[in-house]
């Protein structure tokens, strides 16, 4: 979550290993079944740790504490290195504190994941796009782990390596991989899971200091589809329309329209506003990477375009040039 809030505040202002030897394989419905313990366990139990993302040069730690009880899951993620971020979520209601500006950013979750929830529901058509199998054991966190290894089938998605507690299916270790290089991890340095943990601890440490703080509230309203006015012509393979909505953005007069897509595992938004009049023209092209994460803009009639998602250049490029106004039938 913490390197989507950073992207999203970006788009506001304008050692390698081979793991793929393999050829791909059909993937097994035992491997497929743990995919499916993945995505469901980050609902099913308490947990606290502490977890380090990194990516290049770049390396981020990260308290996390999760709560589920019968009104649902609670969680707080703080973020513990370079400036003080907190995110508090109750079910899909999310607030973003950042203390050094005194603003508070709230907004409901769509198909954004974060770790260790990084898989969405249903996974039946991941096989499609992805060999699924199983690595040697390893241990993370003194926790014993069973790998699992997506291969992509094609050069439009990146691979994925999961390390998953063989008891609970609570995920302790991603790895995001491009032709045999990690570009990003996440892990779990210490982690703790089940027992009972205090909802005191859930609460924003800043919320005393909060009377003066300005609040922003992202709004998305769904849009069905077809209304928006735009459509993607010609995504990726695999590549399916999730949802059309238009969000108010901090900095934007008025609302922009969103596309979200995803392929079962990985989502790309695509995001149109309209250019104002007077304005320089926005710099358009790929923008460099941001770890697994690509950025890819240009110009359509008199909107701008923005593609993003964790997914290669190549995939941003062409989902971004495929956005065309809608004619309708």
């Amino acid at each position: 979550m913490i390197r989507f809030v950073q992207i999203a505040l970006l788009i506001l202002s304008g050692a390698a290993q081979p793991l793929f030897a393999q050829s791909p394989a059909e993937s097994s419905p035992e491997v497929l079944a743990i995919l499916q313990k993945i995505a469901s366990a980050p609902r099913q139990h308490n947990y606290t740790g502490t977890f380090i993302y990194s990516s290049g040069s770049h390396i981020e730690t990260s308290r996390i504490i999760h709560i589920q009880d019968q009104e649902g899951e609670h969680e707080k993620i703080e973020v513990l290195d370079g400036a003080p971020r907190e995110i508090i979520r109750n079910n899909d209601e999310m607030s973003c504190y950042l203390p050094e500006s005194k603003t508070i950013v709230t907004e409901k979750r769509w198909l954004r994941k974060s770790f260790p929830a990084i898989l969405s529901e249903p996974l039946n058509t991941l096989s499609e796009h992805y060999s699924v199998s199983k690595g040697p054991p390893e241990r993370i966190s003194d926790y014993d782990c069973e790998v699992i290894i997506l291969e992509p089938r094609d050069d439009m998605r990146y691979g994925h390596r999961l390390w998953v507690d063989i008891h609970t299916g609570l995920l302790l270790k991603a790895a995001v991989i491009d032709k045999g290089r990690v570009i990003e991890q996440f892990i779990f340095t210490q982690l703790k899971i089940g027992g009972s943990i205090d909802r005191e601890l859930l609460r924003p440490k800043y919320s005393a200091k909060t009377g003066e703080w300005r609040t922003i509230n992202l709004v998305s309203t769904t849009i069905e589809s077809g209304k928006l006015g735009w459509q993607v012509n010609n995504p990726p393979v695999g590549f399916k329309k999730m949802a059309e909505m238009k969000r108010t953005l901090s900095g934007k007069s008025i609302p922009v329209s969103h596309i979200a897509l995803s392929d079962g595992l990985v989502a790309v938004s695509v995001f149109i506003e309209p250019l104002e009049k007077g304005s320089p023209p926005p710099v358009q092209g790929l923008v460099p990477s941001y770890g697994a994460i690509n950025i890819y803009t240009r110009t359509v009639a008199d909107s701008m375009v923005t593609t993003v998602g964790e997914v290669p250049p190549s995939t941003v490029i062409q989902i971004g040039n495929s956005v065309v106004k809608y004619k309708g039938k």
